[in-house]
């Protein structure tokens, strides 16, 4: 496997569909940097949030989602509480390639404020809206930015003839071609 560079993601953008809306070159200007980068797509947070809370105290219960543990909001910026947690999702849709494995990592503006932002590998053939886990790991109340940068994906290619034997779509993922924030399936 080889990362592959601005050049392959471009290219794999523009030709084959793999992150719409694609931005070509990093947005700045008085926002948290997105856009493709020198290895890797800082992707964007969408403006559709569910913060949890403890008002109606659900038990968060991976096998059986409570809905009730969660408030949903839509706005230019989200609140999350002190050590607190919101789930989000990416402005790019993406479609990943049979021998394309992705990885995601923070942003260092968002880490240097103890926001932490998880989100598990797309794995072959994989698509959709990327459903972002954002932790707030302070005794303070943080702010996201809406349509601005989150995380940045970073892109694996197999060697040549190496594809998976069996990608998401082949074993009928779960989280296959989601829309809008996905909760918790079994």
């Amino acid at each position: 496997m080889s990362i592959k560079s601005d050049r392959w993601i471009r290219r794999m953008a523009t030709e084959h569909g793999m992150i719409e809306p694609f931005v070509d070159g990093q947005v700045r200007d008085g926002a948290i940097s997105y856009g493709v980068s020198s290895y890797g797509y800082d992707m964007r947070v969408a403006d559709e949030f569910q913060i949890f809370t403890n008002v109606l105290s659900a038990v968060v219960d991976p096998k059986k989602f409570d809905n009730r543990s969660l408030v949903a909001f839509q706005g230019d910026v989200c609140i999350v509480p002190p050590n607190s947690f919101a789930l989000a999702r990416s402005v790019e849709y993406f479609r990943i390639p049979r021998n394309v494995l992705t990885i995601c990592v923070g942003k260092s503006t968002y880490a240097r404020c103890g926001i932490i932002t998880n989100v598990t590998p797309f794995e072959p053939e994989w698509e959709g809206h990327v459903t972002l886990e954002i932790s707030n790991t302070t005794p303070l109340p943080a702010r996201i930015y809406a349509n601005e940068g989150i995380c940045q994906v970073l892109f694996f290619e197999a060697d040549d003839d190496d594809n998976c034997e069996v990608s998401y779509a082949d074993k009928k993922g779960k989280y296959q071609k989601q829309r809008g924030v996905t909760l918790p399936r079994l």
